[in-house]
């Protein structure tokens, strides 16, 4: 029953998430439409929009395509382009003090620190799963990746390899790391082999 009601709730904030998405879609268009139309006073500074007008509407249009983007992707990346958008628009368009620019300047060094010593590897990737007998070579080939192999070894010979020298036991979940992507047992069959394997690419 719990289970159920976890499912339900899911669907409905997916597709709360969905619907907010549409409506704030909708209004960007509508406002970049109100803009286009009122271009020719941008010249009168008494009327909307005015060149600061113009510039603090863009950075909010922005920030509501990075917020859509965020609620369709649910990555750090997209979290971390909002940050950064909503701090360079109070830098840039509030005209605040000294102290506060200096704030947000540092705001912005320590989310790019963020982004490049704390951010893992495999936070943003793309994964697809395939049997664990295929050719790993012919697997490099499909998805571009390099994963290291010798003669005509299969994606489970360089799985159960790399997990014997790091000591894991072959267990659905276990992961492996190479340099631009990940093995991770996915399956296992009736014999108990490894029978489906995931192979997780970063995409940084």
């Amino acid at each position: 029953m719990q289970q159920i009601i976890a499912n339900l709730l899911k669907k409905i904030t997916e597709f709360l998430e969905f619907f907010i998405s549409i409506m704030l879609a909708v209004g960007i268009v509508l406002i970049c439409i109100r803009m286009a139309g009122s271009l020719s006073d941008i010249p009168n500074l008494e009327v909307w929009p005015n060149y600061d007008d113009l510039l603090s509407t863009c950075f909010n249009l922005i920030i509501g395509v990075e917020l859509i983007r965020m609620m369709y992707y649910h990555t750090p990346n997209t979290v971390f382009e909002v940050l950064l958008f909503a701090i360079a628009r109070h830098i840039i368009t509030d005209h605040t003090s000294t102290f506060s620019s200096l704030v947000g300047v540092c705001a912005i060094a320590v989310l790019f620190a963020t982004r490049k010593y704390l951010f893992c590897e495999f936070d943003i990737s793309a994964t697809t799963i395939f049997r664990a007998s295929a050719k790993v070579h012919a697997i490099n080939k499909l998805l571009g990746v390099q994963i290291p192999y010798e003669n005509d070894a299969t994606l489970a010979d360089v799985l159960l390899q790399k997990l014997a020298e790091i000591e894991k036991e072959p267990r659905i979940g276990a992961c492996a790391y190479f340099s631009d992507v990940g093995l991770r047992v996915a399956k296992f069959n009736d014999q108990g082999k490894i029978s489906r394997i995931e192979v997780i690419r970063s995409i940084h």
